[in-house]
């Protein structure tokens, strides 16, 4: 065990975490093995699960008995780029004033991470009777990914964490419903042939242009279904993001690409809303274009998934959250997602989301987390750890 000296409190770990740049799709191992070493020094034994070319890493660990669920603590690793952003002070050097802690990742999401870091010399010393658990993933800013080699792993252990929390910054409040997302590359091929004599060929941008088009009527359509007013944005969307094809004008396009993503409220299907998409431009749009060059085609790519989250107000999460959370507040539901989701269909652990700072805060230039909020996870952990030294209440 470290001696007293040495422990951090959150605002000492926060300033190292943010020192690590772990953009998305660049490799976080520094800073997993800062953590790793850090638990390494409490005789806290962790488990890494790394991606397939090795280059980043999930890490797992468990405080306390290993027979029972208990409570879980999530965090992404991952932060956004700063690439064309202004800040006034550099990004990854922590920066503190009366109020907040600046840096990149700050409130999205190290800040809860440095919160429940700092709380483990106290999980130690306490002897828990009910486990905590840590887990911090990687590459969940594009699209929830790193963190399903996990749960892959995660869906083998014999004793599963029993109720999580998803430290996205909520302003401490409690968030149990989120949308859920899927995002896909579309790619048309059509056939080339001179401007001139445009029936010769065909054109895959116009073509694109009709599923496009097909998507936003989607989108118009949502807005007139199904309605879930705890969202700002109440209904299931659907939304096209750049789009790219041709080489000049007097060619006919034999190519054109587009992204699209629908974010769906997560007691609406999917899998149906992709269905109807994939209906659109397989069996009418490219049978169109076959009729015309039969080696036309329309491929969708996978991009990212991941489900949304619709925790019942009555959980044990949410019970349990209330007895150590200082914000007894619930927040409304958000139209982003999280990992929190995931986490609750696929192990079934009854999440929820709750961590310092705003959303309003996060991916922006000069990003910050305010003290009092960082006070307010550090007394959440501590409650925290004080009940985890009885038995816990949820079989």
């Amino acid at each position: 065990m470290q001696p007293t000296s040495r422990r951090m409190n959150s605002e000492q770990l926060l300033s190292k975490l943010i020192a690590f740049d772990t953009t998305s799709t660049t490799s976080n191992l520094e800073l997993i093995d800062y953590i790793r070493n850090y638990l390494d020094d409490y005789s806290i034994k962790s488990l890494l699960i790394p991606n397939v070319d090795n280059t980043c890493a999930n890490l797992y660990a468990t405080i306390g008995p290993d027979d029972i669920g208990g409570v879980m603590l999530s965090g992404h690793s991952d932060v956004v780029p700063t690439r064309g952003q202004h800040w006034n002070s550099d990004p990854y050097q922590i920066k503190s004033d009366d109020n907040a802690f600046y840096g990149r990742g700050a409130c999205d999401m190290k800040g809860f991470i440095a919160c429940a870091l700092a709380s483990v010399p106290q999980m130690v010393d306490l002897k828990l009777k009910t486990p905590i658990h840590l887990a911090f993933s990687y590459d969940e800013e594009i699209g929830c990914v790193g963190v399903k080699k996990l749960i892959n792993v995660m869906e083998d252990f014999e004793i599963k964490p029993r109720i999580g929390l998803i430290g996205e910054p909520t302003d401490m409040k409690m968030i149990i419903g989120h949308k859920g997302k899927a995002a896909f590359k579309v790619i048309l091929t059509g056939s080339s042939c001179h401007s001139a004599y445009i029936t010769n060929g065909v054109n895959a941008v116009e073509y694109a242009a009709e599923l496009v088009s097909f998507i936003r009527k989607m989108n118009l359509k949502m807005q007139q279904q199904t309605l879930d007013n705890s969202y700002s944005v109440p209904h299931s969307t659907f939304h096209v993001g750049n789009i790219s094809g041709g080489t000049a004008l007097n060619i006919v396009p034999k190519s054109c690409q587009f992204e699209f993503e629908i974010r769906n409220l997560p007691q609406q299907n999917l899998d149906s809303l992709i269905h109807d998409v994939k209906h659109y431009a397989k069996d009418v749009l490219l049978a169109d274009m076959r009729t015309k060059y039969e080696h036309c085609d329309i491929q969708f790519e996978s991009i990212a998934s991941y489900p949304g989250l619709d925790t019942v107000i009555n959980s044990a999460v949410i019970d349990y959250t209330r007895l150590i959370n200082p914000v007894d507040e619930m927040g409304d539901n958000v139209s982003f997602g999280t990992e929190a989701g995931l986490f609750d269909q696929q192990l079934g652990i009854n999440s929820v989301v709750c961590g310092p700072g705003s959303i309003d805060q996060a991916h922006k230039p000069d990003e910050f987390v305010s003290r009092s909020q960082m006070q307010i996870c550090d007394q959440m952990m501590t409650n925290l750890v004080t009940r985890c030294t009885d038995s816990f209440p949820y079989a």
